[in-house]
């Protein structure tokens, strides 16, 4: 008997669907992608990469981990978990692609809140993967996978939703994998997203345009939420956490950085906006 294969992974050398054979998963051309022993699976060919280690590293994973894990971003959490209950047709039962999923503090969210997902978090880096495959270890209702956004190893309208935080979609791609009527989640930093910091380590701030966030080609806008509160973060370690996980760190000077380091404490605005987008038929 042939094995069965997956309801939604795919090869990401010819998009043909995997199949489980032991520790690997294999295509009908004999590609073969190797489970790990945490679990996951490296689904990024070699020739896919832009780097040899591409991603955030090994000290932005940890340092993420921490900061969340502290519960300051429970609160954008909670709105995105209210969001997909308001616009999903079954929040019994969703196939769920987190489309940038770091070490998977949001989907582990969505699953402490009362909602039953088969859920997978992809991820271009190895180091996020590995981390959230140790904290959520893959079975019957999460899967953990090394790919891209830009070539995503999954099956064509085999999710019901698509996440997306704080990341960089690739709307072609998640169209492909949502079924018909299928939800796009999408969150980005708002104009006041980490604002006290940004004026200590930036000498200017950029205008916000907000018209970018709200449009996503090949779905239709559904809703617009915004999600703001403050946060305390109380010692030099926590700031220095949040530096580490944000792109911030290599935006600006090293000057910048110490004097921001220097800090025994800060509170700062977290403004995300939400949007919901339906895809189009």
């Amino acid at each position: 008997m042939n094995p069965a294969p997956s309801p939604d992974l795919a090869c990401p050398l010819d998009g043909l669907a995997l199949s489980r054979e032991n520790n690997s998963w294999r295509c009908a051309n004999g590609h073969s992608f190797d489970i790990a022993r945490q679990g996951y699976v490296h689904l990024l060919p070699v020739q896919n990469k832009r780097s040899r280690d591409p991603g955030d590293s090994k000290e932005m994973v940890a340092a993420r981990q921490a900061f969340l894990a502290a519960g300051y971003y429970q609160g954008v959490a909670a709105a995105v978990t209210d969001a997909l209950k308001r616009w999903s047709e079954s929040a019994s039962s969703l196939r769920i692609l987190d489309a940038g999923c770091g070490e998977g503090y949001y989907l582990r969210q969505l699953q402490q809140n009362g909602l039953t997902l088969f859920a997978s978090g992809l991820d271009i880096s190895k180091w996020a993967v590995i981390a959230a495959s140790k904290q959520n270890p893959a079975n019957q209702s999460a899967q953990w996978l090394v790919g891209s956004n830009a070539n995503l190893p999954l099956l064509p309208e085999s999710q019901d939703v698509v996440l997306c935080m704080f990341g960089f979609p690739v709307y072609s791609e998640f169209s492909r994998v949502l079924k018909n009527n299928g939800l796009l989640i999408k969150v980005d930093a708002g104009p006041d997203h980490l604002l006290e910091l940004r004026k200590i380590i930036y000498p200017t701030i950029k205008p916000f345009d907000a018209r970018e966030q709200s449009k996503a080609e090949g779905f239709t806008a559904l809703e617009h939420c915004a999600e703001r509160y403050t946060i305390s973060l109380n010692t030099p370690e926590m700031i220095d956490w949040l530096l580490t996980m944000t792109p911030h760190l290599y935006r600006t000077t090293a000057d910048a950085i110490a004097q921001a380091r220097a800090l025994d404490r800060i509170e700062l605005t977290v403004d995300a906006n939400i949007n919901i987008f339906r895809k189009m038929p």
